[in-house]
């Protein structure tokens, strides 16, 4: 509609006069709101459609964000109310979930959960306030479409100060099928260990003989025989298909982030894979882990960490010497790696560290045994905790790297909750990250649980089927528990695989034995054979998405639905 200004200027005196006081009192509305710290709108559009990319030589299809591979980095504020326009130029439906996002449920973005999801050459808007601050993501959550490029970064800047750093970079990785996911799945649903090229031989078995002796030989081999597993199955999708990315680009591509020595750079890691874990080391840089899934930790300083899918983690490096560093993302069974440089110069790239040895599953690993998982408790948990954690280290030693500021871990004991006002706190220092050395900046009391469900992760490796309680989400009922409840939560990992366990809309407190200070996390890794206990307070009302965050095992039925019922009203 055109304004005819003239028309406007021809008002009467006292319509002027009205005017004039409209538009004083919203000024004067505006300028309050500015005053009280109130929200700032936040619009922004994303187009989702298919694309041709080069990952590695040949063309495939992707879904994308705005033509992105990730998609674009939104950054938003703590505070502000952000509105998101997404159209769909897809020929099938498609939806953006806002990973670890508080919102109302209805923005969530879980087609069948909590809307009907983004039809094809339909738009839809997202509007949500902006409750938190963090390192987080986004991606699909329709069909296979996370793994065919439909991600991307979100960075939410704090109201409060937070550590200064002099550069922030992002650090994404992610693993591109060179097949179609489809297909992926079938071929796994037909034979689980389809991708698993690393078997071993009639030589290690000879060796074992030799080793161990013929009847610890056949009992190991008819162990696993029994389980349809193999010590090398660390991942049922590997680099024999996969490629794996940091910010969309291959190894070959040479990601770089510049810095100049003696600067602070925050590198925040997002692991927005379907289905790799990565071991993260820069050889030659200590790394202070500050924040875990978008939430403040105190400091500690590691040479490596493990990266579960859909996990974040923000570290602080300060390089002094003028060289390049590798960021080195390995695969968790070592079949593939994630490579970029940390340069002071866009022309120096860092060389590639050589790699870490396979690792082989043991019966110890995978619980003791095939049967009896449940009875074993949490003490489970920290044998395996143990053993992993004292093999990644072994490794980071040989690659040689900087291993002065490993201490012992009682530092950490003596650390926690106890600063001295005289003093600044000493940060403690570990090779490798554990989940019980992360402790929450600030105090969350949550009081005594309401109540205790357990949840057994199970699978069927004949059908590849994945399931809680031996039941997949297309037969189960809800869990349903009551606002303002807080539900433990026992995750009990009956099988062979790492299951990262994310709740949509509701924060988990990992027990750690770290009482008010249990780190908060919108993902739980619980490792083959453990247990992992949580509180979860159910204060968000709403239908929310439960699941295992690796793609085909949500994808075959590791997947609840989780009601928070509110109160009956009289």
């Amino acid at each position: 509609m055109r304004v005819n200004f003239r028309q406007a200027d021809s008002r009467s005196a006292p319509a002027k006069s009205a005017a004039k006081r409209v538009s004083k009192l919203i000024r004067g509305i505006g300028w309050g709101m500015v005053l009280a710290g109130q929200a700032l709108a936040g619009e922004y559009h994303l187009t989702i459609a298919e694309k041709r990319v080069d990952i590695g030589g040949e063309p495939q299809t992707a879904i994308l964000a705005d033509d992105g591979l990730p998609g674009p980095t939104l950054h938003w504020r703590e505070g502000e109310d952000v509105v998101l326009h997404i159209e769909n130029r897809l020929s099938e439906p498609t939806s953006i979930h806002w990973h670890g996002i508080e919102l109302p449920y209805r923005m969530d973005g879980v087609p069948g959960i909590s809307f009907e999801g983004i039809a094809p050459g339909a738009r839809f808007s997202y509007r949500f306030p902006v409750k938190q601050n963090g390192t987080y993501w986004y991606h699909g959550h329709s069909g296979m479409q996370e793994q065919q490029g439909l991600f991307g970064a979100l960075i939410i800047e704090s109201a409060q100060p937070q550590p200064a750093a002099d550069r922030d970079y992002v650090v994404l990785l992610s693993d591109w099928p060179q097949a179609d996911p489809y297909r992926t799945l079938a071929r796994l649903k037909k034979q689980s260990d389809y991708y698993n090229f690393q078997k071993r031989t009639v030589g290690d078995f000879f060796a074992d003989i030799e080793r161990l002796g013929l009847r610890e030989t056949l009992s190991d081999r008819l162990a696993w025989g029994e389980m349809r597993m193999d010590p090398t199955d660390l991942a049922d999708v590997n680099g024999s298909t996969y490629r794996f990315l940091v910010n969309g680009r291959t190894p070959q591509m040479a990601q770089h982030f510049l810095f100049k020595p003696g600067e602070r750079v925050r590198l925040r890691f997002i692991n927005a894979s379907a289905m790799t874990y990565f071991d993260v080391r820069m050889p030659g840089l200590t790394m202070q882990v500050i924040a875990a899934d978008g939430q403040n930790l105190q400091p500690l300083n590691v040479n490596g960490f493990r990266i579960a899918v859909a996990e974040t983690y923000d570290v602080i490096v300060q390089p002094q010497a003028e060289r390049a560093y590798s960021i080195f993302a390995e695969a968790m069974d070592r079949s593939g790696y994630a490579h970029a440089s940390l340069s002071p110069r866009a022309d120096w790239l860092a060389p590639v560290p050589p790699p870490t040895p396979r690792t082989l599953l043991t019966m110890a690993d995978m619980g003791g045994a095939h049967a009896g998982h449940a009875a074993q408790g949490d003490n489970h948990l920290e044998h395996a905790e143990h053993a992993e954690h004292a093999e990644y280290g072994g490794h980071a030693s040989q690659a040689g790297e900087n291993l002065e500021a490993a201490k012992p871990a009682a530092e950490h004991a003596a650390h926690a909750g106890h600063h001295h006002a005289a003093m600044p706190p000493e940060i403690p220092s570990y090779q490798t990250l554990d989940y019980r050395d992360l402790r929450a900046e600030t105090a969350t009391p949550l009081g005594k649980p309401d109540r205790e469900i357990e949840l057994r992760l199970t699978g069927d490796m004949r059908r590849y089927i994945w399931s809680f309680d031996d039941v997949k989400y297309a037969d189960a009922e809800p869990i349903r528990v009551k606002l303002g409840e807080v539900v433990r939560f026992r995750y009990v990992n009956q099988t062979m695989m790492n299951h990262p366990i994310h709740i949509h809309g509701l924060w988990q407190y990992l027990d750690i034995g770290a009482g008010a200070y249990n780190p908060k996390k919108h993902v739980i890794n619980v490792r083959p054979g453990t247990t992992a206990v949580v509180d979860v307070p159910a204060d968000a009302v709403g239908e929310w998405a439960f699941h295992c965050h690796l793609l085909y095992h949500m994808d075959t039925g590791m997947f609840r639905k989780l009601i928070v019922e509110a109160p009956d009203r009289e």
